[in-house]
């Protein structure tokens, strides 16, 4: 048997625009999402553009809007840090600016409490061992989930008795 691939149905722009409004409507969106999708939907780079001009005029695109339900997000739901979550928005081509607002939306004490939750959390999974070994393994842990090494290493050093 032969694999045949499933031809994607064309949108004109009028459909596309409705239906990209739909899809903003449900989720906050960034540009760059949006523009692959439409591009994705079959229409052509001045007709993507145009409709990107429209979403962002009818306040259905708006990347700072965007920048802080994905920061506050990923923090709360996933538990990601402050890095982590930067570079996410830099791969969404979200500018410095929209970046830096979403980042505002974490909170320092909550920030900071997740980050001992999840430093305890992996200090009490592996409780024998050696203290220096068990210490570098819940910062690795730490920073891979986007914490700042030097808050996590002084987050540590307060765990040292």
């Amino acid at each position: 048997m032969e694999f045949e691939e499933k031809k994607k149905k064309k949108l004109t722009p009028s459909q596309a625009i409705i239906k990209a409004q739909m899809s903003c409507a449900y989720q906050e969106r960034c540009q760059q999402e949006m523009r692959d999708k439409l591009y994705e939907w079959g229409l052509y780079s001045n007709d993507v553009e145009n409709i990107i001009a429209n979403l962002i005029t009818d306040n259905f695109l708006n990347e700072e809007r965007f920048a802080k339900a994905f920061a506050g997000g990923k923090f709360r739901i996933k538990k990601w840090g402050r890095v982590k979550i930067k570079i996410e928005l830099k791969k969404k081509k979200i500018s410095d600016y929209c970046i830096k607002k979403g980042l505002q939306e974490i909170d320092e004490k909550d920030y900071q409490k997740t980050l001992e939750d999840l430093i305890l959390k992996r200090l009490k999974e592996n409780p024998k061992g050696k203290e220096m070994v068990r210490h570098y393994k819940a910062a690795q842990y730490a920073m891979s989930r986007g914490f700042e090494s030097d808050l996590v290493w002084d987050t540590i050093k307060k765990f040292q008795v």
